[in-house]
């Protein structure tokens, strides 16, 4: 059949192909998402309305006695009422964290990326390094590092920035520290990825239209390295947020986070409804914040 539909025709010229099936090719691309869809389904989307449910079950129930679908809305506020002020502790500490990672990150991926020179590759493994090896570890070696008879309290109270019974150890700087240092490379990456592409004859240019050095990096710089600004921002402020290790092993009750009192709900007093409502609660603020942010950042881009 195929030799005979490329004969040639009376007029010499030879006869069309037939016409070729689109409706497998077309299908294709969807079968390729099948798995992810798949896996984000079980493993995403059925949790989620799992914990939706659990969080408007009736607060009365527990594990022993089963939980009743109450739809009792009333949980969201009861819980917001209790704990607000992990809430905003929780907003506030990774706030100042992300500022301190901004001060030291910005400058770190910038070197890296224009400056480094060959020592590029070895600069990167210093910073990715440290996530290869335990959230936990990391967070216990802050704790010696921070700990009353360590070097850096004795540097500390030696010079007067800390008085003789001062302390970094149990404090919010102790978990502020820590979050900014757990965080810091999920900040610096996209940075990195963002100043690597950044063509120096555009600095070289501002530079010979007599723009000094801070002039050239707000108007060249900084707006072509917002795409990774925005993505290590979000990267370090989401999971900081719902962090609870940090507090848990840096600080106090005192210090507490949101993430603390969810661990503490689901682990400990077993107020399956309680901690399903604080989660969900999270998710809605971070995600608000999240849509203002972005559409903030969007804006001044363009303009």
């Amino acid at each position: 059949m195929t030799a005979l539909a490329h004969v040639p025709t009376a007029g010499g010229s030879p006869a069309p192909p037939p016409p070729v099936r689109r409706g497998r090719g077309r299908l294709l691309p969807y079968l390729l998402l099948l798995p992810g869809a798949a896996w984000l389904l079980v493993f995403f989307a059925l949790p989620l309305l799992q914990l939706a449910a659990a969080s408007l079950y009736d607060p009365a129930g527990s594990l022993s006695t089963g939980y009743a679908m109450t739809w009792a809305v009333g949980n969201y506020p009861d819980a917001l009422q209790a704990y607000w002020p992990q809430f905003l502790r929780s907003f506030l500490y990774s706030a100042i964290a992300l500022v301190f990672a901004l001060l030291m990150g910005y400058p770190l991926a910038y070197a890296i990326a224009q400056k480094a020179g060959r020592w590029k590759n070895l600069l990167l493994v210093a910073v990715v390094a440290p996530m290869f090896t335990s959230f936990l570890v990391r967070t216990l070696a802050w704790k010696t590092i921070l700990s009353d008879n360590g070097a850096l309290v004795g540097l500390l109270r030696d010079v007067h920035l800390l008085g003789p019974d001062g302390r970094l150890l149990a404090t919010p700087v102790a978990v502020v520290l820590g979050l900014t240092y757990n965080f810091l490379p999920f900040l610096v990456l996209p940075l990195y990825a963002s100043l690597e592409r950044l063509d120096p004859r555009l600095l070289e240019a501002a530079s010979d239209l007599y723009a000094s050095p801070l002039r050239a990096f707000g108007k060249v710089t900084l707006p072509l390295s917002m795409p990774g600004l925005i993505a290590g921002t979000l990267l370090f402020f989401i999971p900081a947020t719902g962090d609870y290790i940090n507090a848990e092993l840096l600080g106090t009750p005192n210090e507490y986070m949101i993430g603390n009192v969810i661990d503490s709900a689901f682990l400990v007093r077993l107020d399956y409804p309680q901690g399903a409502a604080l989660s969900f609660l999270l998710m809605a603020a971070i995600l608000a914040i999240v849509f203002v942010y972005l559409r903030r950042a969007g804006t001044e881009e363009v303009l």
